[in-house]
């Protein structure tokens, strides 16, 4: 990484519904599983993390034919991989890319716009849990894949009130999207960001931080990293809901699955 003096820079935090955007190469190389790797000086692409799946989409090298179809996109120690093939060529294709080529940068807007939608829900069913009587419980892990989306908190529910409450949650989210509220993304100071995050910051985010806070109208907000849906009501479509399809406590730790119908 020694190469690589400043990290990339992230273009969706600043602008989470922009899917294209200019950039520079910095570097071009093979990768041990045959996939060519670009890393760029910024980037709109998501790269996969926070419980949310990587964007997809493709790259056009300036004075290049091929396409670079993204696969793939992962971050380590600041710096933005992008992992892929180009378009249309054998597997022996290697062309030269000299850095300083500019490039354009596209992502797939159905997959943004799926993950999007449901790392935003998971954020409502966040502001649902003390609505419904479930404000003992703490965020933890979460899982915003389309393969069975769920948000792990720490604290447990009694299993006679579990049943209750995956439908208490499942009303007030849904009346929540019906009425819909802007979601808000700013960068700030550290001491800012915990005033309109109920007071405190989780324990990882250092105090000497300027965090990025997502806020989901005027409730609380908390430091996220990922893209979200522009407004609440954006989770969902026309007469489609936001199911809450399983509660389960285990070992201190509850669970919540949901779906969200297109």
């Amino acid at each position: 990484m020694d190469l690589y003096k400043n990290p990339t820079k992230l273009d969706y935090y600043d602008d989470m519904w922009s899917l294209q955007c200019t950039a520079t190469l910095l570097s071009h190389f093979k990768g041990d599983d045959g996939r060519h790797v670009l890393i760029l000086d910024h980037t709109i692409f998501y790269p996969q993390g926070g419980g949310q799946p990587a964007d997809t989409g493709f790259v056009l090298i300036h004075g290049l034919e091929n396409k670079f179809l993204v696969s793939d996109v992962r971050s380590k120690d600041g710096i933005v991989f992008h992992y892929g093939f180009f378009e249309n060529v054998g597997g022996e294709f290697e062309p030269t890319l000299e850095k300083g080529k500019e490039v354009s940068l596209f992502v797939d807007q159905l997959r943004r716009k799926l993950n999007s939608r449901l790392h935003s829900a998971g954020h409502l069913l966040d502001i649902c849990l003390p609505r419904v009587g479930l404000g003992h419980l703490e965020p933890g892990k979460a899982y915003h894949f389309s393969d069975g989306p769920w948000v792990e908190y720490k604290g447990t529910i009694p299993q006679n009130e579990m049943q209750s409450k995956q439908k208490d949650l499942e009303l007030e989210a849904n009346a929540l999207i019906s009425m819909g509220e802007k979601i808000s993304v700013d960068i700030l100071p550290y001491d800012e960001a915990a005033k309109i995050c109920g007071g405190s910051l989780p324990d990882y985010v250092p105090k000497e931080s300027t965090p990025r806070i997502v806020r989901i109208g005027d409730n609380p907000g908390c430091p996220c990293g990922g893209t979200h849906v522009a407004d609440i009501s954006d989770i969902i479509q026309i007469k489609t809901l936001l199911f809450v399809s399983q509660i389960r406590s285990k070992k201190g730790l509850t669970k919540v699955s949901y779906k969200v119908e297109s």
